[in-house]
């Protein structure tokens, strides 16, 4: 892919929009952890505390990009794609009853660079994807997404509650992205080249697989928690 060529500039969205889409729960992390602080120190925590969540973030790509170069694990990590697409529809989110605010700045600093660590695999592994092992893609997306993901989170939230087909076109990027990966597994991927219909008929597959059982399961538990708020009232 040749720098900032029609592919690399498709690519670079791509990963920004991935990115956002898989962030939701990072941005409330930063919001809870700094609700405590005072207003003078607050965006200093929300700077630092993001500023080395995007380091360890750069880190853990460039790491998972060298890993999908030995056999075999770029199709394990397009399975493992498969899987975030399907639970970014299944899931319905959490309140994150469990993350503590923090008082002071160095605490939040570094409870926000945790707890972005802990939760920052699936982005990691999908940015590694979509990038198609591609360093300046990485770095670039996530230069990007990160300052939107800290300054502009509550608004791509509420963006993402309103217009709830956003997450839907997020989980057909990553139904692609994913099943991309797969057929690029150089152990396969004669087959795929010698066969360009299957994959094609693959990758529609496994879009509209993601898609379906992400959205059954989605409709299932509102019935199940709509049925559950009426037996209360």
């Amino acid at each position: 892919m040749e720098l900032f060529s029609p592919t690399f500039w498709l690519s670079l969205l791509n990963v920004v929009f991935i990115d956002l889409i898989l962030a939701g729960d990072n941005a409330i992390v930063i919001g809870l952890v700094a609700r405590n602080l005072h207003p003078s120190v607050q965006k200093k925590a929300i700077l630092f505390g993001s500023g080395g969540a995007l380091l360890i973030r750069i880190v853990a790509t460039v790491v998972v990009l060298w890993l999908l170069k030995v056999p075999w694990l770029l199709l394990v990590g397009g399975l493992l794609l498969v899987w975030i697409a399907y639970k970014l529809l299944a899931d319905q989110g959490e309140e994150h009853n469990d993350i503590q605010a923090d008082t002071s700045l160095w605490a939040a600093v570094r409870t926000i660079v945790i707890a972005d660590a802990a939760m920052g695999l699936d982005n990691v592994i999908a940015v590694a994807g979509a990038a198609q092992q591609h360093l300046v893609l990485v770095i670039l997306g996530l230069l990007i997404s990160v300052p939107i993901i800290v300054w502009g989170s509550t608004l791509f939230i509420k963006l993402m509650n309103h217009f709830p087909w956003i997450i839907y076109v997020g989980a057909m990027v990553l139904g692609y992205t994913a099943a991309n990966m797969i057929t690029e597994e150089k152990r396969i991927m004669p087959f795929f080249t010698e066969h360009p219909a299957i994959r094609i008929l693959f990758i529609v597959v496994v879009i509209g697989g993601v898609v379906f059982l992400g959205y059954r399961k989605r409709a299932t538990s509102n019935k199940a928690q709509a049925k559950q708020q009426r037996s209360y009232s």
